[in-house]
């Protein structure tokens, strides 16, 4: 249950006694966001590895988060699909195939909304950040038009409103355009509200605003009468340990002049501090009937169905002295131990005997109970509730008697979508983890899109208003299709967007890469896979995936979980597995588990396990049982109804079973170098309070780590990147010139020490001279890298998208050039070719050619010799291919300083003939300067 006291608990955190010495992170300014976003897009006009080869592994297999959808008004093989947190793509073929079309605008992937003119479909509108106040909702950049159907982009200002509820495009002058702001996600700001344009995003004017924690969820206008609108406020205040998702500023409000002026339309809705999220829906059929989905906040008791009620209750704990319970019956205890899951260690008489001994009083059986997992579900709150009005907003009464349980449980901040068909005002649907059908207006629901395996969190609706049986679907599990009012669906899966929090590998040949995705549990595919053409991947787990570590002896034992510490270890021969969480002591502080808390395998011995709460445990026997190896290592800070002060990242060192560092959500980064037995607080240096990402001990030097930090959970996007060569005792910035951005993660290359790689919200980025300068991976798109790993054996650096799934490069020409920056040109080791005596041939017809293509990466500085194109940037190098000093081929190529790719066929323009098998030279030539490798057609 949420409440005001948690409200209160949030605002006075940092003034706390215990907290004197920490200062709250400053959110970032609209001006630095953007001066972010120009430094970004500069590190991608120049950056080195522009054509550095990697490759998209997908999988598509589960699909990411859909947050809204835009149909062309003339045919419904056209529309437009936005992610939360990878971008739009589009489709001119019904779903069979989707494209990206917003990839690298103004540094902004994540979607709050897409609207397209009806009047001229080649203009759409795209808010950027999503609405859903979700863990992973990233600020936007403003809002962005497009007049040749999403081909061309240009940003129309809003810059500072971060997360777009609703746009509105006027229906017959797309230069009139109002949008719905719901500002900051996690800091106090005044860009919010409802923007008013006349003149196609030249100029804004806000006509509704309400407070500086209260945004604009959604705004809906009048099918036949333009002039009138209905905007839904939200107030809502998110931190790391605390969520108040509801407030007195959530209400409707009505305009009958085109947004100008606004007044209240709530006359009859709850009012409040527990009125939550509000989504609106006007019926084409009967514009006077408006619905609204509300997240109500308010209490309700319930009875609860759990069997764990029976019998002695935690409640009866709390208020009994030692004497009563002693007295209690020894079978009613163990009843109640083993109702509720408590370790078999615990009997009536154990307890008995530690009460005895004073080691704890009765409460703290009561108080051992509960995880924050459950939390989500166990809800004591109203939840969704539906209300209409048949005046236009005059008046609201509620649909329903029946009590919409589990369509939000506590987390209605997460939903919020009600749509009616256009085609029949008693014909509605409403969203939340399932989604719910009325065909009485609202009175009876029934439930829907659950005859296949169709996903749940459901989060955009678009209704066909030609034909109301016809729906698109977007949910956490990406975009659906049904032409039967929802009774059936098709899955239209065709997009790598696969929103990953952590990466893995294995020692398989080939390799195969496991992770956990939002919403989608934890998997396992081929690292060969690609997203068109994918091998099998293998779910292993469910939930919101986290990390996962395969045995590297043994793939088929696999450690895996999801959110808030619910792990297992697996043996996927036979399916069989065993829960591996540690538990706490009955009398001790309950173990805090982060929403994506670390799980470890030791380096020196895969079957020690480390797991993170706000301690560190250890495991010698594969999660079966556990020790505590640390005290807090946290700040200890109050929770509110999100746990903190909590493990983030474990990282025992390569070099030495001794050295262990552990970071943690509030700013702590501590090691030992004794196994676990003490530990130092190593914190001093580095920005205080702000979340550790990662800290990454070296396997160069056992003194060596590196830590991300950053404050995003204060809408600081700053860069926070540091090394220590002594065990924490000073910390040097490796920023480098990377831009100011959130920092998920940072890994050392295990074979060139001063190699690193980094992922930030907005891309990858690569250093090869230990963060002095840093270079973006312009072939991975401007997404959020969560996680990275180098294959030990491979040399691949595999990098794990939130938002567009997994991408893989090889990183064994960094190792080549590490010692060669100063060289003019360098060409890198080739790989042999396999003659075939296909080459040319055509299978039939109609069919092209089959033709070997053989690849040549090079590095090139630019040449002083070389008269540089000043339009393009470019100059030219001679390639040149030789057998025995006699030369086969040559060709120039126009190219950019940094890293560039040769292609060829193999085709002998002297011979006319492919390449026959043999040894052969290619060489660089660039200016002066030239550089030479040799491969084999065997």
């Amino acid at each position: 249950m949420k409440s005001l006291g948690f409200y209160l608990l949030a605002t006075t955190l940092f003034t706390l006694p215990l907290q004197a010495q920490l200062t709250k992170p400053v959110a970032s300014t609209t001006e630095q966001l953007m001066s972010s976003v120009q430094e970004r897009n500069s590190h991608r006009a120049q950056s080195l590895l522009h054509s550095y080869p990697v490759r998209n592994v997908g999988p598509v297999t589960m699909s990411g988060r859909v947050s809204d959808i835009a149909v062309h008004p003339d045919t419904a093989r056209i529309f437009y699909v936005g992610f939360g947190s990878a971008g739009i793509f589009k489709t001119t073929n019904g779903g069979a195939t989707m494209e990206p079309i917003f990839d690298n605008q103004g540094g902004a992937m994540g979607i709050g909304d897409i609207a397209i003119s009806k009047s001229n479909p080649n203009i759409l509108w795209a808010g950027t950040g999503e609405n859903n106040s979700s863990r992973s909702t990233y600020a936007g950049t403003g809002v962005y038009k497009t007049t040749d159907a999403g081909n061309t982009w240009t940003l129309m200002g809003l810059e500072g409103t971060q997360h777009i509820g609703r746009i509105i495009i006027h229906p017959e002058n797309p230069d009139v355009v109002w949008v719905g702001s719901m500002g900051a996600l996690y800091s106090q700001n005044e860009d919010r509200g409802v923007y008013l344009t006349t003149d196609g995003g030249q100029t804004w004017e806000k006509t509704l605003f309400v407070n500086d924690n209260t945004g604009v969820i959604d705004l809906i206008i009048h099918p036949d009468n333009p002039e009138l609108l209905w905007a839904a406020t939200w107030e809502r205040s998110r931190e790391a340990w605390n969520f108040v998702e509801s407030g007195a500023g959530s209400a409707v409000y009505h305009s009958k002049d085109g947004g100008n002026n606004w007044e209240l339309a709530s006359d009859g809705l709850p009012i409040g501090t527990t009125l939550g999220r509000i989504g609106l829906s006007i019926s084409a059929d009967n514009p006077e009937r408006i619905y609204a989905l509300i997240d109500n906040q308010d209490v309700r008791r319930v009875e609860s169905n759990n069997p764990g009620t029976i019998g002695l209750q935690a409640d009866a704990l709390r208020e009994m002295n030692s004497k009563e319970f002693l007295s209690l019956d020894n079978e009613e205890i163990n009843q109640f131990l083993r109702r509720n899951g408590f370790p078999t260690k615990y009997t009536a008489l154990s307890v008995k005997e530690d009460i005895s001994a004073n080691s704890y009083p009765p409460s703290a059986l009561a108080d051992y109970l509960g995880d924050a997992n459950a939390e989500l579900f166990d809800t004591e709150i109203i939840g969704a509730e539906v209300y209409k009005t048949d005046n236009a907003g005059e008046s609201w009464e509620k649909t329903h008697e029946i009590a919409l349980d589990n369509v939000y449980f506590t987390y209605g901040y997460y939903f919020g979508e009600i749509r009616v068909d256009p085609s029949d005002a008693n014909t509605l649907y409403i969203m939340g983890v399932p989604m719910l059908k009325s065909t009485d207006a609202g009175i009876n629901w029934t439930p829907i899109a659950e005859n296949q395996r169709v996903h749940v969190d459901h989060q955009a609706l678009w209704i066909n208003p030609e034909d109301g049986e016809h729906l698109l679907l977007g949910n956490d599990g990406g975009l659906y299709e049904s032409k039967d009012g929802g009774e059936n669906f098709i899955h239209h899966n065709v997009a790598p967007v696969g929103q990953f929090y952590t990466v893995n590998v294995d020692m398989d040949t080939p390799y195969n890469i496991y992770g956990g995705l939002q919403d989608n549990g934890t998997w396992k595919g081929s690292s060969r896979s690609t997203p068109n053409r994918e091998q099998p991947w293998e779910r292993l787990y469910g939930g919101d995936g986290m990390h996962v570590n395969p045995h590297p002896e043994n793939s088929d034992i696999v450690y895996v979980g999801f959110q808030y510490g619910n792990y297992v270890r697996r043996d996927l021969r036979d399916g069989s597995s065993y829960r591996i969480t540690p538990r706490h002591e009955v009398g001790e502080d309950r173990y805090r588990y982060n929403w994506n808390t670390p799980v470890e395998l030791s380096h020196h011995n895969p079957d020690i396990v480390y797991f993170g709460s706000q301690r560190l445990n250890r495991s010698f026997d594969e999660g079966r049982t556990w020790k505590a190896i640390s005290p807090d290592l946290s700040y200890n800070l109050p929770n509110g109804d999100v746990p903190f002060s909590t493990i983030t990242t474990i990282a025992e060192s390569p070099l030495s079973f001794e050295i262990i560092w552990i970071g943690t959500d509030d700013g702590k980064v501590q090691r030992t170098t004794d196994g676990g037995a003490t530990w130092v607080d190593v914190s001093a240096g580095l920005p205080a309070y702000r979340w550790i990402s990662e800290v990454h001990a070296s396997s160069h030097d056992p003194s060596t780590a590196y830590v991300s930090l950053n404050g995003y959970r204060f809408d600081e996007f700053v860069t926070y990147v540091y090394k220590t060569t002594d065990f924490g005792e000073t910390w040097v910035s490796v920023k480098g010139n990377l831009p100011d951005d959130v920092v998920n993660i940072v890994v050392q290359d295990p074979i060139q020490p001063q190699i690193l790689y980094a992922g930030l919200d907005h891309g990858s980025y690569v250093s090869l001279n230990d963060g002095q300068e840093w270079h973006l991976l312009n072939n991975i798109p401007n997404v959020a890298s969560y996680d990275m790993v180098v294959h030990p054996r491979d040399l691949e650096l595999v990098v794990a998208t939130h938002g567009r799934s997994v991408y893989v490069l090889d990183v064994t020409p960094f190792h080549e050039l590490a010692g060669r920056l100063s060289e003019a040109t360098t060409l890198f080791s080739l790989n042999d070719m396999r003659y075939s005596s296909r080459w040319g041939a055509q299978s039939v017809d109609y069919r092209d050619p089959f033709e070997p293509n053989f690849e040549a990466l090079f590095f090139v500085q630019e040449s002083s010799s070389r008269k540089r194109n000043q339009s393009t940037g470019s100059f030219e190098v001679v390639i040149e291919v030789k057998q025995d000093d006699a030369s086969l081929y040559s060709t120039s190529m126009d190219v950019q300083k940094g890293f560039n790719a040769f292609h060829w066929n193999l085709w002998n323009p002297t011979s006319k003939s492919y390449l026959e098998r043999g040894t052969y030279t290619v060489q660089i030539t660039n200016g002066s300067t030239t550089h030479e490798q040799s491969f084999e057609i065997k």
